[in-house]
C-alpha cells in the first residue's frame, strides 16, 4: 500500500481521510451475509476457522484482521473478513481464497470503539461527495489493534478503506 501519513486534525488524536493507492491483495477468508446483530459471532467463529485454516496450509499471514463489506450494511451485511496472506489458501470448510481490490481509496483512521465505526464511515462518505469523487460498493475496515477482553475500547485503532473513482 502506498499513501502519506494521515495528518492530524481539528482535535487531539483525531484524524483527517487522505487518498491513497493499493495494489491488489491475496487474502484468506470467510464470507458470509449475516444479519446485524450476529456480526460479533460471526466474526468470531470465522477468524477461528481462519486460524486454522492458514496455520494447517502453512500460509502466512501478512497483515491485519480485516472485513470487507459488499455494499453498505443494513439488517444484514453481506461481507467476507479475513487476513491477506502470502499466496491463495486452499478451501477448507468455510475459509476461501478471496482478494481485496487494486484501487484508489479514501481512508480514514477511526480511533476507539467499534459502536464509532458508523459515525467514522459517515465522515469519510462526505469526505468523499466534498473532494468531487464517487465513491463505490465495497469497502473495508482492517483492524489494526487486536481486541481482548481485557483492553480499554478507547485503544482500538480501525482503518477504514472506501475506493474511489473521478
Amino acid at each position: 500500500m502506498t499513501g502519506s501519513a494521515p495528518e492530524t486534525g481539528p482535535g487531539p488524536g483525531v484524524r483527517q481521510p487522505e487518498l491513497v493507492t493499493v495494489e491488489q491483495a491475496t487474502t484468506a477468508v470467510v464470507r458470509g451475509v449475516v444479519p446485524t446483530a450476529e456480526l460479533r459471532n460471526f466474526f468470531d467463529d470465522s477468524f477461528r476457522e481462519l486460524a486454522a485454516a492458514v496455520s494447517v496450509q502453512q500460509v502466512a499471514v501478512q497483515g491485519p484482521a480485516f472485513a470487507l463489506y459488499h455494499g453498505a450494511p443494513g439488517e444484514t451485511a453481506d461481507l467476507e473478513v479475513g487476513f491477506v496472506t502470502d499466496r491463495p489458501v486452499k478451501p477448507r470448510g468455510d475459509v476461501a481464497a478471496g482478494s481485496l481490490p487494486a484501487a484508489r481509496v479514501a481512508r480514514l483512521l477511526h480511533l476507539g470503539p467499534f459502536d464509532g465505526l458508523g459515525a467514522s464511515w459517515g465522515r469519510l462518505g462526505a469526505w468523499i461527495r466534498e473532494q468531487g469523487l464517487t465513491p463505490g460498493e465495497d469497502l473495508w475496515e482492517c483492524y489494526l489493534t487486536e481486541p481482548s477482553p481485557d483492553m480499554d475500547p478507547d485503544d482500538l485503532r480501525t482503518e477504514l478503506n472506501w475506493p474511489v473513482t473521478d
